[in-house]
């Protein structure tokens, strides 16, 4: 069975592992890294990433009023 790659398709936008340097600026902006949205380690961008619970994804999407947006997730168990 051939696995298909979802971060090739137009529509997924860019998934990045933030670096620790960056989590401590999240944490500053805001308050903790439990204030942001969750993404299961289960998710196909995670397992491509190898991300690992605890880790925070930068979620890049392109949009045509606004431009470009940014939005961070953190990566935890199912059952968290």
């Amino acid at each position: 069975m051939k696995k298909i790659d979802v971060s090739k398709h137009e529509l997924v936008p860019k998934h990045e592992i933030v670096t620790e340097e960056e989590k401590k600026e999240i944490v500053e902006k805001y308050g903790s890294l439990k204030n942001l949205p969750r993404i299961y380690s289960t998710d196909p961008q995670v397992k491509i990433l190898n991300a690992k619970p605890g880790d925070v994804i930068k979620i890049t999407r392109k949009s045509e009023t606004a431009g470009e947006t940014i939005y961070y997730r953190i990566v935890i168990e199912k059952g968290e």
